[in-house]
């Protein structure tokens, strides 16, 4: 969602001109916040104000892992924001907004009525969700945290994470500040969920309310529930589904334009809550959830994330350790100058001359589901 503010050039497009030709400038330039226990939610983390140095180890990673029903800090884990565009859809669920959120299926087609595929699953009384994450600034923005900014609710089973749009620093606003009260908004809404019933389309609207902060940013809230996956995502963050070593779904990306992401802005500006589509995915045991900003999905092809995904299975990597390992590759490639990513395919496709990576922050939440009995 946001390139990089130095005077790279790819082609013959400087990453300031690519900038400023693409919408609206309060748009883009954007990198990620930070991911702490806070004391006040004992259930759940959250980003938090500022990035603290001592929080960074020697490679600059903010690092956590969660786990339900299950022992902590084992290394290992045996698995078994410019013109204000919105769709016209209508649904029953409980919106203040003029426009409520459309709901789509597994196989990413819009509908009225969700049907679920004929595949029994489990309820969530037998699966939970073990998460994990990782969270790498942009290397401009370690000294403020960047502007991203997730959460991880284990006895809630949910996770979110949330992107602030960069360009606001141009007006002196730090989006960051938007992000991390937004999530923190959730966790707070979450918690008052009733329980068992956790609607995420619900929570968002909430925490939207609540969050005064200046600046804006995506949204993407995931819950495992009796159904399987309830999500809903506003943006380009997102989430997909690994399965059996594939990816078996991959939340569409939502942009007004090339680099306009979709956005959610403190009172009537932006897009409403409401235009964030909510997703119903069965999960099975095995099941891997990677949830990410921009900075992962706009670095890392859907093969090339289940690929990671695939390797930290095998070797039994908790998933911490697998979201620090599809971190550092997105990475890599963010500043690799000589390969084809998707955002470099994606300014093609607009008509710009751009090759390699797009430099950003980048969170990364992995989560396995796995049976009760698993851990």
């Amino acid at each position: 969602m946001s390139v990089s503010v130095s005077k790279a050039v790819f082609g013959d497009v400087y990453v300031d001109d690519l900038v400023s030709s693409c919408g609206n400038g309060l748009d883009i330039l954007k990198p990620a916040g930070v991911y702490f226990a806070d004391r006040s939610h004992s259930s759940c983390r959250k980003a938090s104000l500022i990035l603290r140095k001592r929080e960074q180890h020697n490679n600059r990673f903010v690092c956590r892992y969660n786990i339900s029903d299950a022992a902590q800090g084992n290394a290992k884990y045996n698995p078994p924001f410019g013109p204000r565009m919105k769709s016209v859809h209508t649904s029953s669920l409980p919106c203040t907004s003029a426009r409520a959120a459309h709901d789509v299926s597994f196989d990413g087609s819009s509908k009225d009525e969700q049907t679920t595929p004929v595949r029994t699953i489990p309820s969530k009384k037998s699966l939970k969700l073990v998460s994990g994450s990782c969270y790498l600034p942009h290397p401009a923005k370690e000294e403020t945290g960047g502007e991203d900014a997730h959460f991880i609710c284990s006895n809630e089973q949910a996770i979110g994470v949330a992107d602030g749009v960069g360009g606001w620093a141009e007006v002196g606003v730090d989006a960051g500040e938007f992000a991390r009260e937004l999530m923190s908004n959730s966790v707070a809404a979450i918690q008052d969920e009733p329980k068992g019933s956790l609607d995420p389309a619900r929570v968002l609207e909430k925490a939207h309310s609540s969050t005064k902060s200046q600046g804006s940013s995506t949204a993407c809230i995931i819950a495992l529930t009796e159904e399987g996956i309830h999500a809903i995502n506003l943006g380009d963050s997102g989430f997909i589904v690994v399965r059996d070593g594939s990816t078996a779904f991959h939340s569409p990306v939502q942009q007004h334009g090339f680099n306009f992401t979709y956005q959610l802005e403190s009172g009537d500006g932006g897009d409403l809550p409401s235009s964030g589509q909510v997703f119903r995915i069965p999960v099975l045991p095995g099941d891997v959830i990677v949830a990410g900003t921009d900075g992962l999905f706009d670095n890392l092809y859907n093969n090339e994330i289940t690929a990671a995904v695939v390797h930290g299975l095998r070797a039994g990597f908790s998933p911490q350790l697998t979201a620090k390992q599809i971190a550092t590759l997105a990475r890599r490639r963010a500043v690799d100058k000589n390969r084809q990513t998707p955002f470099a395919k994606a300014a093609q496709d607009a008509g710009f001359r751009y090759y390699g990576g797009k430099l950003d922050d980048i969170t990364v939440v992995v989560s396995y589901i796995a049976s009760s009995s698993n851990t």
